[in-house]
């Protein structure tokens, strides 16, 4: 094999640049459409409406945060097939990714009722609300073959490098939505039920454009689909063994979210309202440093392929260049800025006072989630899902007992402190067991290159 030529760091973090910046600006316009949502129904005359579709919402963003690994596996293993120079393998991965996702989709529709009983039962709320949202979620829970669908084909690009598709499809996903929106309920007088319809035709929609945007990229692809690879459940082995961790890994991560929420809210509803306000900035910091993570993917993805352990660790440190400017700048936004920002989204005092007294958990937050958000980038890329996996469970059995000690000696008015203090500590293990299982690769399993059969296994000098 002939000696290949790494990129310089400067060119490293040109390209992560060129990656992330789509996936920023994309993961923007997501709540830009929940805007427009609670806006259109918030102004309908009963109040009852806007607590179903935010209710229904809710229940989706759960649901459908725990298919996310159609989208990271996916990503992972094309962006190795792409270094390994395997048109072929990254167009059969395309069509497992689709045909996983589309029988996730229709098993959603063909238990929609119980899944949707059993959820609304867990958000717990109010009876007009849940009745509202059941309706809501039934017309919402066709377009879960699209919106999988869409998971995968987004995965198989960002494997691809080519991260525009990502910005181009949400912007016309929510474009779409948007408009729809406003003809269903301002324009033709519907209600919740117009939002639902919006939302799973513009689903469909986007799923339209991918396909159509799928097409051309498979013109430049060699290779065909093989029978063997798609329809031979063998063949699937790495991409259920890749997605099963990832969703364990996100059900871990769900738990942890849903527990501090859930605690939150016995305190009462102020300390629930500021907790929420906080979260986020924790939202926001994550639409900034998924972009760089998303481009830690396939960056780093490409360079397994290739067995270029040089290119992989420039690859790393150009998204974590980028990734710790943005976590110091979040952090010193909220130092000197916290207050203001907290006024933004609220204007009730008792809340603002009240999420001011916990600012200085969010100065400290960004400092260290960047390094779970990053290297989560990098171990897709690896496709070393099981570290992942056992970071969120290593992090939940430090997350729960220190909750609990430091509840039992606070206060009663510094119960949410302990709250905080564990929600961090939860940050601080999970990056912690990630940059462990790092080092230990970067010294064994990635540290190594091939540059002509002869000689298979010359020690990395980056390493």
């Amino acid at each position: 094999m002939a000696t290949l030529q790494a990129e310089t760091p400067a060119a490293a973090r040109r390209r992560i640049w060129t990656l992330a910046w789509p996936i920023i600006l994309s993961n923007v316009t997501v709540p830009l459409l929940g805007l427009v949502d609670t806006a259109v129904v918030g102004h309908l005359p009963d109040s009852r409406y806007l607590a179903g579709v935010t209710l229904g919402a809710t229940l989706f963003s759960f649901l459908y945060w725990g298919f996310g690994f159609l989208r990271m596996g996916t990503t992972g293993l094309t962006s190795q097939a792409v270094g390994r120079e395997s048109d072929s393998e990254v167009r059969n991965l395309l069509g497992q990714a689709l045909l996983l996702a589309m029988g996730i989709g229709a098993l959603l529709i063909l238990f929609s009722n119980p899944l949707i009983t059993l959820g609304l039962w867990l958000l717990d709320g109010s009876e007009v609300a849940t009745s509202l949202a059941a309706e809501y979620a039934q017309i919402r829970i066709l377009s879960a073959p699209a919106v999988l669908a869409n998971y995968a084909i987004l995965g198989w690009f960002l494997g691809q490098q080519n991260s525009r598709v990502t910005l181009a499809i949400l912007v016309l996903t929510n474009s779409v939505n948007i408009a729809l929106d406003l003809l269903f309920v301002v324009g033709l007088g519907m209600t919740s039920d117009g939002v639902a319809w919006a939302t799973v035709i513009a689903d469909y929609t986007a799923l339209a454009f991918g396909a159509w945007l799928v097409a051309r990229q498979l013109k430049l692809l060699q290779g065909r689909f093989l029978r063997e690879r798609l329809f031979r459940l063998s063949a699937y082995g790495e991409l259920f063994q890749v997605n099963a961790n990832l969703f364990l890994r996100t059900l871990g991560l769900l738990f942890a979210m849903a527990f501090f929420t859930s605690r939150g809210a016995a305190q009462g509803d102020t300390v629930l309202a500021a907790n929420a306000v906080l979260m986020q900035f924790i939202m926001l910091i994550s639409y900034a440093l998924d972009g760089f993570a998303h481009a830690a993917e396939a960056t780093t993805g490409r360079a397994v392929g290739r067995r270029r352990w040089d290119e992989f660790g420039t690859a790393v440190h150009a998204a974590a260049w980028f990734s710790l400017v943005t976590a110091a700048t979040a952090a010193l936004a909220f130092a000197l800025g916290g207050h203001y920002l907290i006024a933004l989204l609220t204007g009730l005092p008792e809340v603002r006072e009240t999420a001011g007294e916990y600012l200085p958990w969010m100065v400290a937050m960004p400092l260290i989630a960047v390094w779970s958000y990053l290297l989560d980038g990098v171990f897709i890329g690896a496709t070393a899902i099981r570290e992942m996996r056992n970071s969120i469970f290593v992090a939940l059995v430090a997350y729960l007992p220190i909750w609990w000690l430091a509840r039992a000696f606070a206060s009663p008015d510094h119960e949410n402190h302990a709250l905080w203090l564990a929600f961090l500590a939860f940050t601080v293990v999970r990056s912690l067991v990630l940059v462990t299982y790092y080092w230990h690769h970067r010294r064994t399993r990635w540290c190594y290159r091939m540059d002509d059969e002869a000689t298979p296994r010359i020690p990395d000098r980056s390493c």
